[in-house]
């Protein structure tokens, strides 16, 4: 026995050094892992030194592991964090384009205006003098209802602008016909004929159409601006579900665990997880592209027929014409109103304030040509405005379905498409072996990564569709030169209640399927496609015209 003591003994060492080897080889250093962590912040001491048994992790895969249970929670909330920063900063330059494209239209507009109305005080003082501005409230007074439009949209535009040209034509009738004393019920009568005898030419017929259309369209394609950057601002605040947190974890830190800090998440891995957590987001995309064409449509009006600088820099011109035209038509105009009101009284010899022929109008005007026209306003022109405005909206059409992808672009989330092998697919450093899931809620049904829930919705998200949609509605009535905000205003103080508005909704083509026409037969008998049951449409018909209300009153 004594002779094979010894070979045995070197046999034992030898088993037990070989362990010791193995045991070692699998407790890897940490040191990296650990490096990185702290320099997040994290305490150094919830991060081991060498790998340890991973029993305790609840997401990342278990095993030899280089985290901690600490580690995991601190990684949880870090790769939230992380995903929240990226969508921001993607949504962030979105914003600020309509931010800034909003700013400098409306500095345009009230620029515009203020140009418009100096220049027709300066005009009209050097040619008219004290008659101007004995008489100066008059055009004030037009200048501040142009304003009022734009800014709050409640002045009926072709009332407002027939008060003006009756105003206009009592003042000069008093003029021309200084011999005689009017009663205001007379002057009342006069407005009366501004129709039928036409004093003013065809001026105010056809401004009151170009100032309607133009101040329609400007006003709200402003208000488009305004919404989509708000609508932005709102949809990019993402509170992740538990099931996207465990998900974002798993993607962007349970590759350190494994102590793989250099391998960045397969890209197609990273956009089913993108898809996932941003599946409410890709709903909101349909109305996006709607809106974005519907503004785009205006923004070519802008150009055209609705140019409104081409409406309010020779405005000063237009009116001028029109005294002209009702100067050189006075007598038959006069005699016509005699006819029709009766005879007036002769004024007393004190109030003969001076002849006709003092008071006459006798400057002209040219009007300025198109290509002549200064860049009065903001330092720019309407023209080179829409021009790039609109390059912005193409570029900003199909954002939320392209949101995924432009995540995953960046470098911080993802390998690039071609990396498809060496990569982290959420266990290991391989391919990611399964296919890329669509986008918004229905079609995540089939992803592999990320579980939402189908038959909950997003209350928020829902009310920017809606905003988007009713938006929509009021520019596509912009397109057609119709005052949609003097409607609204009509329809809400007229004791209606919701059911002015839910007559509304008959324009968004994405409700009819879930309303119910006037003769109270129903449009579609299915269930909408967020999976209303089809005896909650009344209900959602309900909600739908309380937000649509809400809507129409905010973005006024």
């Amino acid at each position: 026995m004594a002779r094979f003591g010894l070979p045995a003994l070197l046999c034992t060492l030898a088993v037990l050094s070989a362990s010791l080897l193995a045991a070692e080889l699998k407790s890897k250093s940490c040191s990296e892992v650990r490096r990185l962590y702290v320099s997040k912040g994290f305490n150094k001491d919830d991060a081991p030194l060498h790998e340890i048994n991973g029993d305790h992790l609840k997401i990342c895969p278990q095993g030899y592991t280089c985290c901690s249970q600490e580690m995991e929670e601190k990684y949880s909330l870090q790769s939230t964090e992380d995903f929240k920063s990226v969508v921001g900063e993607q949504c962030d330059q979105l914003e600020a384009v309509f931010a800034s494209q909003y700013t400098k239209f409306d500095e345009f507009f009230k620029e515009l205006l203020e140009n418009a109305e100096k220049s027709l005080n300066d005009m009209f003082v050097k040619t008219y003098g004290h008659l101007y501005m004995e008489n100066s409230e008059l055009f004030k007074d037009l200048f501040v209802e142009l304003k009022r439009y734009y800014m709050a949209g409640n002045v009926n535009l072709e009332e407002m602008l027939n008060d003006f040209w009756a105003h206009l034509l009592e003042r000069m009738f008093r003029l021309v016909n200084s011999q005689y004393s009017f009663t205001d019920e007379y002057l009342e009568c006069v407005s009366k004929y501004t129709e039928q005898l036409k004093p003013f030419g065809d001026v105010p017929r056809k401004l009151k159409l170009q100032v309607t259309r133009a101040f329609v369209a400007a006003r709200t394609f402003v208000q488009g601006l305004a919404v989509a950057r708000d609508v932005v601002s709102k949809v990019s605040v993402v509170n992740p579900t538990a099931q996207c947190a465990d998900a974002l974890l798993k993607m962007i830190y349970c590759s350190h665990c494994q102590g793989l800090v250099t391998v960045k998440p397969c890209y197609n891995y990273c956009s089913n997880i993108m898809r996932g957590c941003l599946a409410y987001q890709g709903d909101v995309d349909s109305e996006w592209n709607s809106f974005i064409d519907a503004m785009l449509m205006v923004a070519e009006r802008l150009e055209g027929p609705f140019n409104i600088e081409s409406v309010m820099d020779p405005i000063d011109v237009k009116i001028s014409d029109a005294i002209m035209n009702m100067q050189d038509n006075s007598v038959q105009v006069s005699q016509k109103v005699f006819q029709g009101c009766g005879p007036p009284k002769p004024a007393t010899a004190g109030r003969i304030s001076r002849d006709v022929s003092e008071i006459a109008f006798s400057a002209r005007f040219r009007p300025h040509h198109p290509e002549e026209r200064p860049t009065t306003a903001a330092g720019t022109s309407l023209d080179r405005l829409v021009t790039d405005v609109k390059e912005k909206l193409k570029q900003a059409k199909k954002f939320w379905s392209s949101l995924p992808s432009n995540v995953c672009n960046d470098e911080r989330m993802a390998a690039g498409n071609g990396n498809e092998d060496d990569c982290w697919n959420g266990k290991a450093k391989s391919r990611y072996l399964f296919a890329v899931t669509g986008n918004g809620v229905s079609n995540q049904i089939d992803n592999p990564e990320v579980e939402v829930d189908g038959s909950k919705q997003d209350i928020l998200i829902l009310r920017q569709i809606m905003a988007l949609r009713v938006m929509s509605n009021k520019i596509k009535n912009a397109y057609n030169g119709n005052d949609v905000d003097f409607f609204d205003i009509s329809d809400e103080n007229s004791g209606e209640g919701s059911g002015s508005g839910c007559e509304n909704l008959r324009c968004f083509p994405k409700l009819e399927n879930n309303s119910t026409d006037h003769a109270g037969k129903s449009a579609n008998d299915k269930a909408d496609s967020a999976g209303a049951r089809p005896g909650a449409q009344p209900y959602l018909l309900a909600v739908f015209c309380i937000l649509f209300l809400v809507m129409q009153r905010e973005w006024r």
